[in-house]
């Protein structure tokens, strides 16, 4: 036999009560200190890529152009590496936004993937898991570059010159 029990009023929460309870315990965020670390530390992401570029442009005799793709390749060989030896889990904890956003934050995370699923195999475990979080981004890059040479392509035949 169910017994019928009164609600308390004081135990209703709403919502809002809620957000407004829960935002008590939750840590204040330092947005100028955020914003700073991720400024540096992606500056300093991009520096290095600066001084790569320049590397293969004085001893291999790249040009502007022909030296980007081995800048990029070594700056994800840098990232893949430090993400192996747990080094660039913690700049990411530091600098937020500014690891994550270089080409360095793509190579990671398809790194971390792979490295946490090894041990379910190659093809299951690093194959199947290590485009889960990075699949996303480069489905967008994919879309999101063939609309913009649709919208070139389009411009050029209404105004050609």
């Amino acid at each position: 036999m169910a017994t019928k029990t009164k609600q308390d009023p004081d135990l209703k929460m709403t919502k809002a009560l809620y957000q407004q309870h829960a935002a008590k315990y939750q840590p204040q965020r330092n947005v100028l200190l955020n914003s700073w670390r991720a400024f540096w530390v992606g500056g300093t992401i991009c520096l290095l890529g600066q001084v790569i570029q320049k590397f293969y442009m004085s001893v291999f005799d790249f040009t502007d152009k022909t030296a980007g793709n081995p800048t990029v390749a070594t700056l994800i060989f840098i990232s893949v590496l430090l993400t192996g030896f747990g080094v660039y889990d913690n700049i990411g904890q530091y600098a937020g936004a500014g690891s994550a956003v270089p080409v360095t934050g793509f190579a990671n995370s398809i790194a971390s993937a792979a490295i946490e699923h090894r041990s379910e195999g190659y093809v299951l475990g690093v194959g199947g898991n290590m485009f889960k979080l990075a699949g996303s981004v480069i489905v967008f890059g994919v879309v999101a570059a063939f609309v913009a040479a649709l919208i070139k392509t389009l411009m050029r035949m209404i105004w050609p010159g």
